[in-house]
């Protein structure tokens, strides 16, 4: 059954900064606020550089009921190389003279 549009919860990007033993650091996109989570409420095999989705419920992230978004990592991976390759491109190379 097909819930409609009009009742999802609101949702956050998330993404995994690094994994220290059993917690995850999580940083949310929309203001870089960190955030400790311990990996048993991830979805399984998550590791650093993972992006995830989050429902809002409340003022709280429903971490058990994040989901894996692997279509935006690799977006922004995308992004991310054509920055590189266009700052590459301006690099003339050799010593920097002041």
């Amino acid at each position: 059954m097909d819930r409609d549009p009009g009742s999802r919860r609101p949702e956050s990007v998330w993404v995994v900064d690094r994994v220290e033993g059993a917690v995850a650091v999580l940083v949310r996109d929309e203001d870089a606020h960190h955030e400790d989570v311990p990996v048993t409420l991830l979805p399984a095999g998550v590791g650093e550089g993972a992006v995830l989705r989050v429902p809002e419920f409340g003022d709280s992230p429903a971490w058990a009921h994040a989901t894996v978004d692997e279509e935006l990592r690799m977006a922004r991976l995308r992004e991310a190389e054509e920055v590189l390759d266009r700052l590459r491109r301006r690099d003339p190379g050799g010593d920097v003279v002041l």
